[in-house]
């Protein structure tokens, strides 16, 4: 079981099942990211791997954020940086990163293909467990529609299951329409909300227990 909850305070969150793949939905700005990051960093300083998926930064900025999160710790890191313009793979074994570069975040082929080499750069490491960050949904629709972006995610979090890794995928839900929302949100079994009130950043946590958890403060 995954333990989520030493990065956000809820019960939902204290035994996530292998395989589960959970949707972070919440306003522009409110720290979807920074979450799914930090749930992340608190794999790798147990010896979890972990694979991002980055739609917005290069490879370069997310091992420097990723960096500033496990404070010097070793750890193993596959990403798919698909915010570049060439399509290619390096590994960097003396780091324990691998690096996948996809022409665009419209190629959902090509980010497959970029985590399935992650996994297995991972394993090669020695890691058989881990966790996955993807930001974000909606740079990819940005690209292509909510159908292809719904069956892409479903495919994902299918090889999630099969390798018993957790998956965390962020989407801007001020900047879709509810109809959206509600497509993609079935590809997931679990949902972390996000908003903000008088200045407070709060999440709640759907679909892992029977009874949504309370807010809970970020």
């Amino acid at each position: 079981m995954y333990d989520l909850s030493s990065v956000l305070d809820v019960e939902a969150l204290e035994a996530v099942r292998p395989g589960t793949s959970i949707l972070v939905s919440g306003p522009a700005m409110t720290g979807k990211e920074a979450l799914a990051y930090d749930i992340l960093a608190d794999g790798a300083a147990s010896g979890q791997g972990a694979v991002i998926v980055s739609t917005g930064d290069r490879a370069e900025t997310v091992i420097e954020t990723f960096d500033e999160r496990v404070s010097g710790e070793a750890y193993n890191l596959g990403i798919v940086d698909c915010a570049g313009d060439q399509s290619s793979a390096e590994s960097r074994p003396q780091d324990g990163i691998f690096v996948h570069h996809v022409a665009s975040p419209g190629d959902l082929t090509g980010i497959g293909i970029g985590f399935t080499e992650a996994l297995e750069a991972l394993h090669d490491q020695g890691v058989d467990s881990g966790r996955l960050a993807l930001s974000s949904l909606s740079t990819m629709l940005t690209y292509t529609d909510r159908k292809t972006v719904f069956k892409f995610c479903h495919v994902l979090s299918s090889r999630l299951d099969a390798t018993e890794y957790l998956g965390l995928f962020t989407i801007d839900a001020s900047a879709h329409d509810e109809q959206t929302l509600q497509v993609i949100k079935q590809a997931f079994d679990g949902l972390i909300d996000i908003r903000e009130r008088d200045g407070t950043r709060e999440a709640q946590v759907r679909g892992l227990t029977a009874d949504p958890s309370d807010w809970t403060s970020l």
